[in-house]
């Protein structure tokens, strides 16, 4: 178990989808250990094992004092309710811009052993699993701003102390932009 660097904002890693865990052994577990300890190093609600330069589907989180994981998610959604507030990004350190997100979702996938878990989420947790659902599929949270809202985290993100002019990062589109909340999932 080891605190882990975290990959910045520009990095292709975090713009690719990750591949699905198919061997569920101690190598996945120790993964799941470095996400965990580098998460709560940096004091944040999750982690996607792409902030750590590991292209699979598996992240972290520890919200309302409920700390876990989550391995090859699948999101449904129970409602239409939605949420709009500040959400960050270990990967955008220091930057919070609001976002949307659905209020509820339901998250099915594994554990570290591979047996069934769901995760019901409401507000912060809600988001938590959306937005680290989302970095396993190469899309950033910055990605489901409105065009002013990208156009103001990008400036921000010039500005920032990390951001690196040599290797300069790009913005897509969500690939769900015709449905915003993923409800074609």
């Amino acid at each position: 178990m080891t605190v882990q660097p975290i990959r910045l904002f520009g990095d292709p890693v975090l713009r690719t989808p990750a591949d699905p865990v198919v061997d569920f052994d101690a190598e996945l577990r120790r993964l799941v250990a470095d996400l965990t300890d580098t998460m709560r190093e940096q004091n944040g609600a999750g982690l996607a094992a792409p902030q750590l330069g590991v292209s699979l589907r598996v992240f972290t989180f520890d919200v309302d004092d409920v700390l876990g994981h989550l391995i090859n998610p699948v999101l449904e959604f129970p409602d239409e309710e939605e949420q709009d507030g500040p959400e960050g990004c270990l990967s955008i350190p220091g930057l919070y811009f609001d976002t949307k997100r659905r209020q509820n979702v339901v998250a099915k996938g594994f554990s570290s052993f591979g047996d069934p878990m769901q995760i019901v989420g409401t507000g912060l947790m809600a988001r938590c699993v959306q937005h680290e659902t989302d970095h396993l599929d190469g899309v950033l949270f910055l990605d489901r701003l409105d065009p002013e809202g990208r156009k103001d985290a990008m400036k921000a993100i010039r500005q920032a102390e990390w951001y690196d002019a040599a290797a300069p990062p790009t913005v897509k589109l969500s690939p769900h932009i015709s449905d915003p909340f993923g409800l074609g999932r």
